[in-house]
């Protein structure tokens, strides 16, 4: 994958919510602009969700000067450090969002985290109209796993299968995919999907498989998912894979990168956190892929590919 000259595209700014950190971008192609929303943290150590959007995917022009989302202020007292929750932490709120367009809603999910003991995947939507017009008239949340599990990093399908909402919640020990007819019954509890989450793998590079990234993508050989792994013989270095899913049973794993795809070698990818690329976004421009990443826990950047390279790439399992 290729970075873009302009690395980093987005990052803090000086104001409340968004001056020590902006990273961990999700992505959607709207009309003739690519939208994002980014995870920022403040000086009081809340993660809450800012919007850019670009007409080439890579010059923001339009930016929030505001949240555009926030919830769950943690009930902790004191002055925040981010010398004391490395790795991207805050406090609490609402962190790295996935966005994913069905018919004319667009749906987003995020981590609800409010320390450890809360830690939950969770979804909002918004009508297309209101979001284009940037009124931020969000549903109410919807937390999509059980209360008392820990869990993150749960992505929808950008399509329904068979009539029905795909969640992908795991990739490991396998892939698990689940459906629902509503997600508030996901949201209310009268549905319930177990997730289990085994990070080790054997006998390929990516010894611990972290999550997934952005939403499944659709192609025409298969859905190809990019995840987090990392490698064994470069142990504290987050990097990408890709996997490619059935389009009719994405259970069903049909090819998988034997090498990584993309990997944190650049300073703005070592700055705060180091070794950290962390996608959750990506949008498809015809042949080309863009991948919306954060470079260490702090800033904003952008990768892009042929989509026809890297399906050639994965070998067939």
């Amino acid at each position: 994958m290729r970075r873009h000259s302009k690395n980093p595209v987005l990052g803090p700014r000086r104001n409340f919510w968004e001056s020590l950190a902006v990273f961990n971008p999700g992505a959607v192609r709207l009309g003739d602009r690519t939208h994002v929303l980014y995870r920022a943290i403040g000086e009081d150590g809340i993660s809450r969700l800012g919007h850019a959007s670009s007409e080439n995917g890579f010059d923001f022009d339009k930016r929030s000067d505001s949240p555009v989302f926030s919830m769950l202020r943690p009930g902790r007292s004191g002055k925040y450090s981010f010398v004391l929750y490395p790795s991207g932490g805050s406090w609490g709120g609402s962190e790295d969002p996935r966005i994913v367009k069905i018919g004319d809603r667009i749906y987003v999910t995020f981590n609800a985290f409010d320390g450890w003991d809360f830690v939950r995947a969770a979804l909002v939507s918004i009508s297309e109209e209101d979001f284009l017009a940037g009124r931020w008239n969000w549903s109410d949340v919807m937390f999509l796993s059980p209360e008392g599990e820990v869990h993150k990093n749960w992505v929808l399908f950008p399509e329904k299968i068979r009539g029905r909402f795909a969640i992908l919640h795991s990739i490991t020990p396998e892939v698990q995919v689940d459906y629902v007819d509503s997600l508030e019954d996901l949201g209310s509890g009268k549905e319930v999907i177990r997730s289990r989450h085994g990070q080790r793998s054997h006998g390929r590079w990516d010894a611990w498989v972290r999550s997934a990234g952005p939403p499944p993508v659709r192609t025409e050989k298969g859905w190809l998912v990019l995840y987090h792994a990392i490698e064994a013989s470069d142990p504290g270095r987050y990097k990408m894979g890709a996997m490619l899913l059935d389009l009719e049973d994405p259970r069903k794993v049909i090819a998988r990168s034997g090498s990584p795809i993309f990997s944190p070698d650049t300073p703005y990818e070592n700055d705060w956190k180091p070794g950290v690329v962390y996608a959750c976004g990506a949008v498809l421009d015809g042949d080309e892929i863009r991948v919306y990443y954060g470079g260490g826990d702090k800033t904003v950047s952008v990768a892009s590919a042929p989509l026809s390279e890297i399906l050639k790439r994965l070998a067939v399992v």
